[in-house]
């Protein structure tokens, strides 16, 4: 879903507006404008039946961000950045940085959508005989909004992914577990039988003539399989980065140079090599057989060309250690932390003994972990990742990462391998 448009800033937090969030305003205006009409056509009037409607469809949507700001609030207080609130065809979404680090912070989180509502329902309803009393169209808003607000709770806290029920079912599974993991699995198996609930009950209501009602069931069940979907690929990938290793993924993006040949030796490696994809190889320094250090191009540039033939590169070493590197045997997403973490375009490997035995970048990592997925890349597409350096089709792979450390799923699965 695109980000859409931003209409304000609420405690930081953008506020965005849909473009398929219009189509749903007017459908919903012609639906209260229809149900207004039963009962206080004479004493509106047409134009008023219409305005009734307008009003009730976006005090709906304000009742819809009230919701969402409630997440917002209480993910804040834990400690979790939101990106934004956008109104969209099927009601709102808070987009948020990260997930909660404890289940107790998730449950809270999630919990308080519905608890929002359940007030605004409560509230409402309380009202509708004052409000009927100031005027008749007033008490029937008022009466359409409680119990669209005490829907939306319920209707949230069914126990199944994306809704907040199945959030509160993953964080309880979480909590009892202890595995945020497991939580994911129970809720997702939830959200499915939801789903395919839905979208059944829809198939029989249209059969029926039901019409939109039917449509709609449909319409949520999909939104709700592909969610699923989504937290399915969300698990698989922190699977791969948990159970592959550095060595299945690394390539070799290292020369070796002698120790006592002279810079020119630099120049004319530079010069003869084929034009790299990306950034040049690294230029790592041997001496009967032992890693003395690594040269870069700068040395060149620092030193006069008079003196290439003479200066051997033993003279202009850099130690080993101050290039980034990671153990061959270590998990693939302790690479990706490295590489953010260091902002650094590539990973020196180590073997056991402490020796270099390749190199890691971002494309190679990511091609590994679709290919973990069953998924082969063209050589363009990989091709093209490499020469700027990033995850191929642009996986968030250093999302993913910040999200298995601070729920603990990263240490868990660091521990297992131990």
């Amino acid at each position: 879903m695109g980000e859409g448009w931003q209409l304000m800033s609420i405690r930081g937090i953008p506020l965005r507006i849909h473009p398929s969030w219009f189509v749903i305003l007017l459908v919903a205006t012609a639906a209260f404008q229809q149900q207004y009409s039963a009962g206080l056509s004479a004493s509106v009037g047409a134009a008023g039946l219409w305005g009734l409607g307008l009003g009730t469809a976006l005090l709906l949507f304000v009742s819809v961000l009230l919701h969402e700001l409630g997440h917002s609030f209480v993910a804040l207080g834990e400690g979790v950045k939101v990106r934004s609130i956008t109104l969209f065809l099927l009601g709102g979404v808070a987009s948020v940085e990260r997930e909660c680090s404890t289940a107790m912070g998730a449950l809270k989180v999630a919990a308080a959508g519905p608890a929002v509502s359940l007030v605004l329902g409560v509230s409402l309803l309380a009202s509708t005989h004052a409000a009927s009393h100031v005027a008749p169209w007033l008490g029937a808003m008022v009466s359409e909004l409680g119990t669209l607000n005490m829907v939306l709770a319920l209707f949230n806290l069914l126990p199944g992914l994306p809704l907040d029920g199945g959030l509160i079912v993953k964080a309880l599974v979480w909590q009892a577990s202890g595995s945020q993991r497991r939580g994911v699995e129970v809720a997702n198996a939830c959200g499915r039988f939801l789903a395919f609930g839905a979208m059944a009950l829809g198939t029989l209501l249209l059969l029926r003539g039901a019409g939109i009602g039917g449509a709609w069931l449909i319409l949520l069940g999909w939104f709700g399989l592909g969610a699923v979907r989504n937290q399915q690929q969300l698990l698989a990938l922190q699977s791969a980065l948990s159970t592959l290793q550095v060595k299945e993924a690394a390539a070799r993006r290292f020369r070796v140079l002698e120790a006592n040949a002279s810079l020119r030796e630099v120049s004319r490696v530079r010069l003869t090599e084929p034009s790299p994809v990306g950034s040049a190889d690294w230029l790592l320094v041997c001496e009967r057989g032992r890693w003395q250090g690594v040269i870069d191009d700068a040395t060149l540039k620092e030193i006069p060309v008079q003196r290439w033939d003479t200066d051997r590169i033993a003279d202009h070493l850099r130690p080993l250690s101050s290039l980034p590197s990671i153990p061959e045997t270590a998990p693939l997403w302790q690479a990706v932390q490295l590489l953010e973490t260091d902002k650094t375009t590539r990973l020196l490997v180590l073997s056991p003994a402490g020796l270099p035995c390749g190199t890691l970048e971002r494309p190679d990592l990511g091609e590994a972990v679709l290919q973990k997925l069953g998924l082969k890349l063209p050589a363009p597409l990989l091709e093209a990742a490499r020469r700027q350096n990033i995850y191929p089709l642009g996986l968030a792979l250093p999302q993913v990462v910040r999200g298995m450390v601070a729920s603990g799923e990263a240490q868990s699965s660091a521990n297992a391998g131990t």
